[in-house]
């Protein structure tokens, strides 16, 4: 089978442009088809087993390969991290809406080498992700760098329940500002599904916010840490830190494997991607900002 590559529909400029109000120009969510989906939280938190906001301040081994160690390679603290104390919760009804929106991936580098990521539905076939879930860079090893062979995709997997996939994705979508030049600023991209199987799990919103605005409320993020028990889904969740012109700021824990996930935010009920999660630091990890062209793309590719 022949692979569909794709490189950029837009190099994304370098100035942040102008930020959007939220009913204005966002990419709305769906809840997809069956179940009555989870109800959102009224204070920005996801209803999760009582889960509530740590008072402020607050200050495993690998058992899998991080995609991020692909193009980074294994950093002492992990390409992500967790800041103690740790108070993620694993999410076990992950048939339901929102958790099936968040997918655990396999994924096969193009020299053959096997990695795991997170991706969420944007649409009835198109998934947000990092840029170096798809597309290595920088990894100095003969043959890795570039396009990844496939993808396979297990929507709301938790472990031996598969309630949804897997289906191999060989599409990939990205900007030149990340496989050209491998700028953490561009780091996000794409995965096309060959099948609407989004349509059924349903999907997340997006949107472009100003500093203002993304500094009043919780980043919420849902994917699968590799220091957890492989393909299971883990929740956290905290006001978001600080933003950049192309980066958001977050205590929010993580690890390797959640490359890729969605950082959003609640608005009236609705969930709504602000960033795409993809690096760890020693007090904050951050993820890749939807700015207006990079909301702009993904609208294009999800159509």
């Amino acid at each position: 089978m022949s692979q569909e590559l794709h490189a950029s529909v837009s190099n994304e400029p370098d100035p942040l442009a102008a930020a959007t109000e939220p009913g204005s120009t966002l990419e709305e969510p769906s809840t997809g088809a069956g179940d009555a989906p989870v109800p959102a939280g009224d204070d920005g938190v996801e209803r999760v087993g009582g889960y509530r906001l740590p008072d402020p301040p607050e200050a495993a081994a690998r058992a899998v390969r991080d995609i991020g160690e692909a193009s980074y390679g294994p950093p002492a603290a992990g390409p992500e991290a967790v800041h103690l104390p740790d108070d993620r919760v694993q999410i076990t009804d992950t048939g339901v809406y929102p958790w099936r929106v968040h997918c655990f991936l396999e994924i096969t580098a193009a020299d053959g080498s096997h990695w795991i990521g997170t991706a969420w539905f944007i649409g009835p076939h198109t998934l947000a992700t990092a840029g170096h879930v798809v597309h290595v860079k920088h990894s100095g090893v003969p043959g890795r760098d570039g396009w990844v062979r496939s993808v396979t995709v297990w929507p709301g997997r938790s472990g031996n329940f598969k309630p949804y996939g897997p289906v191999v994705a060989t599409s990939f979508r990205s900007v030149l500002g990340w496989t050209r030049d491998g700028s953490e600023d561009h780091d996000y991209g794409a995965i096309v599904l060959p099948t609407d199987l989004g349509s059924t799990t349903g999907w997340f919103g997006f949107g472009a916010w100003s500093d203002a605005d993304l500094l009043q409320v919780v980043g919420n993020i849902s994917g699968y840490p590799a220091d957890k028990p492989y393909a299971t889904q883990w929740y956290d969740a905290r006001r978001i830190d600080s933003v950049g012109p192309h980066k958001v700021y977050y205590d929010i824990d993580t690890f390797g494997g959640q490359s890729g996930s969605a950082v959003y935010r609640l608005v009236n009920g609705g969930r709504y991607g602000a960033a795409v999660h993809a690096y760890g630091g020693g007090r904050v990890n951050s993820g890749t900002r939807i700015t207006t062209p990079v909301r702009d793309n993904y609208a294009a590719w999800k159509a």
